[in-house]
């Protein structure tokens, strides 16, 4: 097939499915889902004729409860849903998409309380039903608190991640008490038992992400084999897969990572893959940068200790994006997906021109510096290395990567590369722009975000 054909082939998964079409159909879904509550609401008997922002707020509530039901689904980790988009993506979405329902939610009391009476938002004087409205309003906005500023409350990912779930479950018991005790859109029988079937939906998600999905991971346990210190203060753990196939992954996917005896109680956490997937022994590399919390414990892993999988994920990958050749720019550790990638490319004796930008603070951070020398003897492969702080008889590339650095080593055929960044934010941004001002399409440029919560 020639290169053309490739280039206009849609992306397909693992069965051969167009997933941009798969793409086209769940966002339809979830469009529909997203009015549903209000379609429902509409028909059959009303209420009384009420006041137009009256109505209005209502409307919006309704909408910011949908929004919140369909984080469930967003969040569940449910790969037919994320393949089309990455769940990256996704997650990112999920964070967006929960600020915009808290604004709906938030605006639906304050309307109703200017055109009936402020004491609404009182709930000692308002009765059961404002009450339980505004503890769903609570638990949201402690949400969205303790998730904007996590890092700065020092707040432990592990705690995070299962009071994020709880508290969540409890926003939408509030809300669901708060609709049936209020409400006279749910007159009838079938309304009921619609709103009683989206908390059902709810319950069964919660289920599924928190039982169904540990219980698979058990049947297919890990064990790790070694810990090899890496540069750059990174760790890399070797997992063998026990009694059980390799994982099948994409050049460049990643995968929650859970150490401990079981992943119903350990903490899990999401690292990206540096091994190449087609490695016959089923042996998983996972290089982990100190950083905090889990991170710095990593060192200290024994050999020997059970290990689970949740993935893979994600869909930073060239296997998405076929072209005659690509263009990886990394910061630090967002070396790791790229690493994976490369090494796959070597694994397959694939020839076509890649260019590396590697930005580090400093010559010894450089994590896997060693190995790119074997790779740029085995691949087409150029590597531009880019300091914060380099040595006094440093003749490379120095600072941060931008346009200057970048024009001068791109080639001359730029635009038919594809572009792959990982790193922190500000280099993701700064390289992006970078890029669209030297005339790259965004079409031909994906970006791996470093944190996805």
């Amino acid at each position: 097939m020639s290169w053309a054909a490739q280039n206009i082939a849609p992306s397909r998964d693992r069965r051969g499915q167009p997933l941009l079409r798969r793409g086209f159909i769940w966002v339809a879904v979830y469009l529909v889902l997203l009015v549903l509550p209000l379609v429902v609401a509409a028909v059959g008997e009303r209420p009384p004729a009420r006041a137009f922002w009256v109505e209005f707020s209502v409307a919006l509530g309704f909408v910011g409860l949908a929004m919140m039901v369909l984080q469930f689904v967003v969040s569940a980790r449910i790969r037919t849903f994320t393949a089309p988009f990455g769940i990256d993506v996704v997650l990112q979405y999920h964070r967006q998409i929960g600020l915009v329902a808290i604004v709906f939610v938030l605006v639906h009391p304050l309307i109703l309380a200017a055109e009936r009476s402020w004491s609404l938002l009182n709930p000692l004087e308002a009765g059961w039903p404002q009450a339980a409205g505004m503890l769903a309003i609570a638990g949201l906005l402690v949400q969205a608190g303790v998730t904007l500023w996590r890092a700065q409350l020092r707040i432990p990912y592990g705690y995070w991640h299962l009071s994020h779930a709880a508290i969540a479950v409890a926003i939408l018991a509030f809300s669901y008490a708060h609709i049936v005790l209020a409400g006279p859109y749910l007159d009838t029988t079938w309304k009921a038992w619609l709103w009683a079937a989206m908390a059902g939906a709810v319950i069964v998600l919660v289920i599924y992400a928190r039982v169904i999905k540990p219980v698979r991971m058990l049947r297919y346990p890990y064990r790790v084999a070694a810990v090899h210190e890496e540069r750059g203060k990174s760790w890399t753990l070797e997992l063998e897969p026990e009694g059980h196939e390799r994982l099948h992954f994409r050049p460049g996917q990643f995968a929650w990572l859970t150490l401990g005896r079981n992943p119903f109680l350990s903490e899990e956490h999401p690292f990206s893959l540096a091994s190449p997937p087609r490695d016959e022994s089923g042996t998983l590399h996972f290089t982990i940068k100190e950083a905090g919390d889990f991170t710095t414990r990593v060192k200290d892993t024994p050999v020997g200790t059970r290990a689970y999988i949740d993935g893979p994920y994600g869909a930073f990958t060239f296997e998405r994006f076929p072209a005659p050749g690509y263009v990886f720019l990394a910061g630090g550790i967002g070396i790791t997906p790229i690493m994976s990638m490369l090494r796959s490319l070597a694994a397959d004796g694939d020839q076509r021109p890649l260019l590396l930008f590697n930005a580090n603070p400093t010559w010894e951070d450089v994590t896997y510096r060693e190995e790119f020398d074997e790779l740029q003897q085995q691949l087409n492969l150029q590597v531009v290395h880019v300091l914060e702080k380099p040595p006094e008889d440093w003749q490379g590339e120095s600072g941060f990567v931008n346009a200057d650095i970048l024009d001068r080593h791109l080639p001359g055929n730029r635009q038919v590369y594809q572009y792959f960044i990982c790193g922190p934010p500000p280099m993701l941004e700064a390289v992006r722009e970078g890029l669209l001002d030297l005339g790259i399409p965004l079409s031909q440029i994906q970006i791996e975000e470093f944190v996805l919560a």
